[in-house]
């Protein structure tokens, strides 16, 4: 299939398994989605910093629980509905995507990821994708 007939929907179709919400490195999360989260647990953003981030350099993350997964995970997202911008992005995540073999690395955890494409067409729909999602302020 050429790569300007691909689509995210085509490359990725989430299970809602979780595995994308558990791992090393955490879930960044912006002023905004600390608001949004916030509102939607109806905590003061204060009180969210405090009990479910933790810093990673300079930047908030979404604390982790013991089994590594994300601390609004239960089965579930319990905050699907205001979910921070990098787990709606997921799996077309700018900076990880930047080297295309990436995409194969995260499909060994992600059933959602379709793997069966060639490297020349997902590289291009890739860089399409993510050049619509970095320009559409709704992610």
């Amino acid at each position: 299939m050429p790569s300007e007939e691909l689509t995210a929907e085509y490359l990725f179709e989430c299970t809602q398994c979780g595995e994308c919400c558990k791992g090393f490195g955490g879930t960044y999360v912006s002023s905004e989605d600390i608001e949004r989260i916030a509102n939607f647990l109806n905590l003061s953003p204060d009180t969210l910093r405090r009990r479910y981030c933790a810093p990673s350099g300079r930047r908030l993350v979404l604390a982790q629980q013991e089994n590594g997964y994300c601390v609004f995970w239960d089965r579930i997202c319990t905050i699907h509905p205001v979910k921070p911008r990098m787990c709606r992005m997921w799996p077309f995540i700018p900076s990880l995507l930047k080297d295309v073999d990436n995409w194969w690395i995260m499909a060994d955890s992600c059933p959602g990821i379709r793997q069966n494409l060639d490297k020349a067409s997902l590289s291009a729909c890739l860089r399409r994708i993510i050049g619509d999602l970095e320009g559409d302020s709704r992610c």
